[in-house]
């Protein structure tokens, strides 16, 4: 049976494997000095929960290795099935198989020892203290809308019929809750039936938690006097999941079956915020109170139970915690520039409150997801820490009516094929081979400081330790795990030194439906001598270098004032090309590399322009967002967001591949450019005017109207498996959205060219250097003596 199930896997055509992991350097060197001599740092993308039909599941609990290792028993551990015993290959520790083993023989081996199940997941039944497995339901998700209000009446509208569009997907039994801001934050109690009750909160000064719970009857104090239950007006609510002994959690928040006819009510009565705008002022808005607010809340109801404060935001904070510009409008809102100078006044401020917010949802196990839908900033700068530390979702668009926005907020309560599988209170954790340690993860995670001898004193973002919490993953949830390799005094005695090293990933999850989950990976790679280059080269992939060294950079540029993220690139691509090319001293024609390494020059090239380096002509809100997906998306995905791949159509040929270069643009084709946030089709001269002029529409022309809607048609299958929805831009040649394709080509030609350019092609009017430029002084360089 398990053979049916795996070996299903397309490892062929999947670059992540059965495993979802992919590596930096698949050969590692075993000394410190050599593996600093590769440049490239030693790390991992995972995706923790990556979906793969492959994958065995397993009902049953785990076996462990004894304390303090606790690596799980995998298809890597030496067995010996006389004696009954498997040692653990990360710690070599003896240890017996338990009675419920006693059948085990060589012709008989249980799910977790087959050797191609180096990933399992274990969904053992939950026991209940009397009998058998328990059969109480699993806990529902949660849902907290929190709804800005202080947004002109159109953009209400969408907000509002998307909220209905989103209401209507909701399971039955999802509890859900209703919080909206604006001047004040007004919280909606849903299971008061009689008539609409709101609790209103000031959103001029920070409100402490215990306030907040006080002032909704949520405290132990005021549970202790009835406040909470048998009061006129109340639905009595079945206690069936267990929550707060007093039923408060149906005085707030109701199953997605039982309000939605008082939701529809409350979202038809809802206005844009009353209070009056001075003239010269921005609206009075307290995104911090509400969201404040929403964590107390789910605080007092629902601790580590699966729940998302969805914040709907349409503006800048402009008052109270969080504020991130004054309500004059005299001042504008930070730029890069004012970041740089130190001269934003409220950055700093903001970014504290929200690091505190992100440990108060971290600590209760609750996700924050940010859709930020405003043509002027709203400060998703500021509220990145406590949507990535959570492991929420993250969307920026410029209206609640624009499909980014619409169709994105959709795809999250959507199940089936188009699920994006969200999941709740995972925790990660990683055990290796004893010359490791782990230096940290890029990603949306938290540090969950459980110190150990694997952990390196160096630490790369959510380091010192071997634990981390994700409050909210899904499906395609990816992390950078940086290594460090510190031989032992053990490993460096005499004796044959183990080839192998050995790395095990634990992700314990609450699924979609609920259940809990233990996802246990299992990688091996292989040590070798760090002199031997060709040993090196054979086992690195450069897809997974170039988007390691992107994170790491866009990590630099955060937290080290003054760092020359251009300059950093450009000597890192010289010394790894001087370690790993083959070339004559002093000869730049004689420079070749290796195949595993050839397009990294490229990468690099387009990483230096791209948006997570050149922050010009971007705002600290997208530089922000940028970086977030960056973080958190597949390998594949990441490459996309780094080097756009571009398609091109024409009569004579099938749709192919073509350069990212400015050449790749004739009159006579069409061009479908995804670059990951936004998809561009481009259509040529000579086909703009033959579709202005109608000819696709004439029957003799069918040839040109399957042409038209062939990229149209490529458009719409990558937007429709991408989450966020990047944005469509359809164009023509020399029209002013052209600029989203020819921001993103090489300049191989620009002004100073223009006489070479074939008829009909175009230039790039700019002074960066093109790639041929950049592999010339590469060259050069590298080959100096």
């Amino acid at each position: 049976m398990a053979e049916e199930l795996v070996g299903t896997g397309g490892a062929t055509s999947d670059p992540d494997g059965p495993d979802g992991v992919r590596m930096s350097w698949n050969n590692w060197p075993r000394s410190k000095i050599e593996a600093s001599k590769c440049v490239i740092p030693v790390a991992a993308s995972i995706t923790p929960i990556r979906a793969s039909p492959s994958v065995l599941v397993l009902p049953y609990q785990p076996l462990r290795c004894k304390p303090p290792c606790s690596a799980v028993l995998s298809p890597f551990a030496r067995v010996d099935f006389a004696a009954k015993i498997w040692i653990c290959p990360l710690c070599f520790s003896r240890n017996h198989f338990p009675p419920h083993y006693a059948g085990i023989s060589e012709a008989n081996v249980p799910g977790e020892l087959y050797p191609q199940c180096t990933t399992v997941e274990y969904a053992p039944p939950p026991l209940d203290h009397h009998s058998a497995p328990s059969s109480a339901p699993p806990p529902p998700p949660v849902f907290l809308f929190v709804i800005d209000t202080c947004l002109i009446e159109e953009e209400l509208g969408f907000l509002k019929s998307a909220m209905r569009r989103a209401i209507g997907l909701l399971p039955d039994n999802a509890l859900v809750g209703l919080l909206t801001f604006g001047t004040q934050v007004h919280l909606y109690e849903l299971g008061f039936a009689d008539v609409s009750k709101i609790y209103v909160f000031r959103g001029i000064k920070e409100i402490s938690k215990d306030h907040i719970l006080d002032q909704l009857g949520l405290s132990a104090s005021s549970v202790r006097h009835g406040a909470a239950v048998g009061m006129p007006g109340y639905t009595k609510a079945p206690q069936t999941n267990g929550f707060h002994p007093s039923g408060s959690v149906h005085r707030f928040l109701l199953p997605a079956a039982d309000c939605e006819y008082a939701l529809s009510s409350l979202l038809d009565e809802l206005q844009t915020d009353q209070w009056p705008v001075e003239a010269g002022s921005r609206a009075l808005r307290c995104t911090g109170v509400a969201l404040s607010v929403a964590a107390g809340l789910l605080g007092a109801c629902v601790p580590g139970t699966g729940a998302r404060i969805i914040a709907l935001v349409g503006g800048p904070c402009t008052q109270g915690p969080g504020m991130i510009v004054s309500k004059d409008l005299s001042e504008p809102v930070r730029s890069h520039k004012d970041l740089d100078k130190d001269a934003a006044p409220h950055f700093h401020k903001a970014v504290k409150f929200y690091e505190n917010l992100a440990k108060q949802l971290v600590s209760q196990g609750h996700v924050l997801d940010l859709f930020a839908s405003a043509l002027d900033q709203v400060g998703v700068a500021e509220m990145k820490v406590s949507v990535e530390r959570t492991g929420g979702l993250v969307v920026l668009a410029e209206s609640f009516g624009h499909p980014v926005f619409k169709d994105s907020f959709k795809r999250i309560f959507e199940n089936g094929q188009q699920s994006l599988g969200l999941s709740f209170n995972g925790t990660l954790e990683i055990n290796c081979s004893k010359d490791i340690r782990i230096e940290g993860i890029i990603g949306p995670c938290t540090s969950l400081e459980k110190k150990g001898t694997l952990c390196a004193d160096v630490v790369v973002g959510q380091g010192n330790t071997t634990s981390w919490k994700m409050c909210g993953l899904d499906r395609t949830t990816c992390l950078t795990v940086f290594f460090e390799i510190v031989p032992s005094e053990r490993s460096n005695q005499s004796g044959i030194p183990n080839p192998q090293l050995y790395i095990q990933f634990l992700t314990n999850y609450q699924g979609p439906e609920g259940q809990m989950r233990l996802r246990v990976t299992t990688i091996t790679r292989r040590w070798v001598d760090g002199s031997n280059a060709e040993e090196l080269i054979e086992g690195f992939d450069q897809e997974t270098a170039a988007v390691v060294l992107a994170r790491y950079v866009s990590l630099k540029m955060e937290m080290e004032e003054e760092f020359d993220a251009t300059r950093w690139l450009d000597r890192s691509l010289i010394r790894l090309c001087s370690r790993f090319g083959d070339y004559r001293k002093d000869d730049p024609a004689s420079f070749t590399l290796n195949p595993n390494f050839s397009i990294l020059p490229q990468f690099m090239f387009n990483l230096r322009r791209s948006q997570f380096v050149q922050v010009f002509n971007n705002s600290p809100d997208e530089t922000a967002y940028f970086r977030m997906l960056l973080n958190r998306e597949s390998i594949t995905n990441s490459v996309v967001m780094i080097q756009p791949s571009l398609l091109s159509y024409s009569f004579n040929s099938p749709p192919v591949p073509a350069l990212l270069d400015v050449a790749s643009i004739s009159s006579d084709r069409i061009l479908l450019l995804d670059a990951y946030f936004s998809v561009v089709i481009f259509h040529g001269m000579t086909i703009a005017q033959w579709r202005n002029m109608g000819y696709q529409i004439q029957p003799e022309h069918q040839a040109f109207a399957q042409l038209l809607q062939a990229p149209q048609d490529d458009a719409r299958v990558i937007i429709r498996d991408r989450f966020p929805v990047p944005r469509l831009v359809i164009c023509d040649q020399h029209g002013s959205q052209a600029r989203f394709l020819l921001a993103k080509l090489n300049p191989s030609a620009t002004y100073n060219s223009a006489h070479e350019v074939v008829p009909g092609s175009d230039v790039i009017f700019t002074d960066d250097v093109s790639l041929q430029v950049f592999c010339e002084h590469l060259r050069r360089l590298v080959v100096q003596s």
